[in-house]
């Protein structure tokens, strides 16, 4: 599960030109901007990411004098992405006294503790669908950790020279189906959807025969992907109607993902779309030049290959040919157009 509130150490405080009241704070491999004097170097403080949803009695100071806004019956404000004075701010410091007990350690996760949850965006009625239950507990759910919290691993992966298939993530609505023990199901990304002749996600899976590539197969797994097209996200790559686009598939049985290798021996078996690869078998440093996570979101940066129309791509995703790792670098200037 994604920790979205966790004690974290401040590792750097730097100026921001031009302003005399504030500072930029370093935590990890992200940039907040605090108050100046509030906080320094080596300090422990609560940081709470980007995407959470920050109860009003925690941060009341978020509504800057006005209603607060409500999201699941809880008055506060979400924290996105935001330049101040040209600085990149991203997430939110908190002192240690929002917490209301003594005993805490770096990278404990405070966020149940404070009431903080992760901003879901509603769904269109039409991917919302009639719930079965909730999401498989034995799928993993298609999340992976963004890179800025990865930063020693970052060091291990570029000291062992770690080779990558990056893939563009897609602006789309998550959508998983599985097969296991001969039964068939669809998911959107929390929820198990009943079978549904108008739900989108269930439509396109019927026309697509992921049922029956599934079953072919003979294998106990999950295809998980981004559906996107016509009334989703605005439908950014002006797709005509909607199309599933694969980027993992999941061993049930092994609780393993298959390597990038094993899931392009499938769709080119199975006829199935896969999500843009923009690089297979890269090294971070030696083939794309990046040595650091500033270099990992600069290089997230760029347009959408998908259609013709260049809009700004979501970011990449890099997954280990080798290893069971992965990570997510979303681009600044898609967050800083407003997007989810």
């Amino acid at each position: 599960m994604r920790k979205l509130a966790t004690i974290r150490k401040i590792d750097a405080l730097r100026p921001i030109p031009d302003a005399d009241a504030i500072e930029c704070a370093v935590v990890g491999g992200w940039t907040c901007v605090v108050k100046k004097g509030e906080y320094a170097a080596g300090d422990l403080a609560v940081y709470c990411e980007i995407d959470s949803w920050i109860p009003h009695e925690v941060a009341p100071f978020l509504s800057r004098g006005n209603f607060p806004r409500v999201y699941n019956e809880v008055k506060g404000e979400r924290l996105r992405t935001v330049k101040l004075r040209g600085q990149l701010s991203q997430g939110l410091l908190l002192p240690l006294s929002v917490i209301p007990f003594a005993s805490y350690i770096p990278d404990d996760d405070v966020s149940e503790l404070l009431g903080i949850v992760k901003y879901e965006a509603p769904i269109p009625a039409q991917l919302a669908g009639e719930v079965k239950g909730m999401f498989p507990g034995w799928i993993q759910k298609t999340d992976q950790e963004r890179i800025q919290n990865l930063k020693e691993e970052l060091d291990y992966w570029l000291r062992e020279q770690h080779v990558w298939e990056v893939t563009e993530k897609l602006d789309g609505s998550s959508m998983t189906v599985y097969l296991r023990d001969g039964e068939f199901g669809v998911c959107s990304r929390n929820l198990e959807l009943k079978p549904s002749e108008t739900n989108s996600l269930w439509k396109v899976a019927v026309r697509n025969d992921l049922e029956l590539k599934l079953r072919r197969a003979n294998r106990n797994l999950a295809l998980q992907g981004e559906l996107i097209g016509e009334g989703i996200q605005g439908n950014p790559y002006k797709q005509k109607g909607q199309e599933f686009f694969l980027f993992d598939i999941y061993d049930i049985d092994t609780s393993k993902y298959l390597t990038p290798a094993e899931r392009k021996a499938f769709i080119e078996e199975h006829d199935i779309k896969h999500v843009p690869v923009l690089a297979y078998g890269a090294e971070l440093s030696d083939t794309l030049g990046i040595n650091s996570i500033d270099g990992i979101l600069k290089f997230a940066e760029g347009k959408s290959v998908m259609g013709m129309i260049g809009c700004e791509r979501e970011g990449l995703v890099f997954k280990s040919k080798a290893m069971q790792c992965s990570f997510k670098a979303i681009s600044n200037k898609f967050l800083l157009k407003g997007g989810d």
